[in-house]
């Protein structure tokens, strides 16, 4: 299968310190690929640098055959809208509904006039309407999302995403904060929408368990380099 995303060589050091180290990896459409590690390993790290929010030293990122790592200015702001991610800390705004927030996941795609004056497209709010649908919450589409539980909350972060029509999608610890039965939910969610919406999803995790249960590949990170995990080897720590 052709990758939606590639990433080749990708280095990045602070200090001293290799936090990235000649790391490749390939994600093809509909496929699900869990990354595990400790904390510090450089998961996140990894992440930052495939959108571009921290400038890597040295590598190729190409999302759709895009070289990424060489754009600037609005062609990279345009870019950054192939690439959803969903946060383990949700970072919804509280006082708005799910589905205000799910429509803020268009913003990087409409002109600065439309954002500054807050007059969107008349078909914003059933696109955001469909998303939410789409991860069962067309019922919770007006409450408040400080109302909302823990896995609803995530489900309307994912939606957000999917708002941006990304054809990546990076999930960094999404379920960290999730009860076991609430993560499985999420985790499923997001397995069936890689299947029938062709996304490229990477998703950083820590509990081996869950990643052997969803992910079609494992990888291992470790002091900034990555390689195919074992299913036979101990938990992660």
């Amino acid at each position: 299968m052709t990758p939606v995303l590639s990433v080749d060589g990708l280095t990045k050091r602070f200090g001293g310190l290799n936090a990235l180290d000649n790391v490749s990896l390939e994600v093809a459409a509909g496929e699900f690929v869990a990354v595990l590690g400790p904390s510090g390993s450089g998961k996140s790290t990894l992440f930052r640098c495939i959108t571009r929010l921290t400038e890597p030293d040295a590598g190729s990122i190409e999302i759709d055959r895009v070289a990424f790592e060489s754009l600037k200015g609005r062609a990279l702001r345009k870019a950054r809208g192939r690439i959803g991610v969903v946060f383990q800390q949700f970072n919804l705004v509280r006082r708005k509904t799910a589905l205000a927030n799910v429509m803020t996941g268009a913003l990087p795609r409409l002109p600065l006039w439309r954002i500054a004056s807050g007059f969107y497209p008349e078909n914003l709010a059933a696109r955001a309407g469909t998303a939410l649908a789409s991860v069962g919450l067309a019922s919770q589409r007006d409450q408040r999302a400080d109302t909302l539980s823990g896995g609803q909350q995530q489900r309307v972060a994912i939606a957000r995403a999917l708002m941006q029509e990304s054809r990546v999608l990076l999930a960094d610890e999404p379920v960290a904060s999730l009860d076991p039965q609430t993560a499985r939910m999420v985790l499923g969610m997001m397995r069936e929408m890689a299947k029938s919406k062709g996304l490229a999803i990477l998703c950083t995790l820590h509990q081996p368990e869950l990643a052997a249960e969803f992910a079609d590949r494992i990888l291992l990170m470790q002091s900034g380099r990555l390689r195919a995990f074992d299913a036979a080897e101990q938990a992660v720590p």
